[in-house]
């Protein structure tokens, strides 16, 4: 009786630090620290639009951040909003040629992470 108790306790304590680790990994996942000046180079960003599109992220990954803290559920709600407005905005700041980029990195990089399911 004694062994199964300690049996029974020692994997419920492997199933929380499991657990735990993996959401520490998935916080992780949410985390988007962009380097403006890579970002602005393969974007070819003027300017003018460099400030516009630092706001715009540093928005996103808030956004992100937030969305990291709700339910599953929740969460998959909140990063589909996060990453449309952040499309939204772009579409205003980035011409068709950049923006086609910025997609391509956008949906490479919520892929990488896996974000996109």
């Amino acid at each position: 009786m004694i062994l199964t108790l300690v049996a029974m306790l020692s994997m419920t304590t492997a199933f929380a630090e499991e657990e735990s680790t993996n959401n520490v990994n998935n916080m992780a996942a949410y985390e988007l620290n962009v380097n403006m000046d890579k970002l602005s180079a393969v974007l070819n960003l003027a300017d003018d639009q460099k400030e516009a599109v630092a706001d715009i992220q540093h928005t996103f990954a808030s956004e992100l951040m937030f969305a990291a803290q709700y339910s599953k559920n929740d969460r998959k709600a909140l990063v589909a909003r996060a990453i449309d407005n952040d499309v939204k905005w772009m579409r205003y700041v980035l011409d068709d040629k950049q923006m086609r980029t910025y997609l391509q990195l956008l949906n490479s990089t919520m892929n990488n992470r896996g974000l996109n399911k």
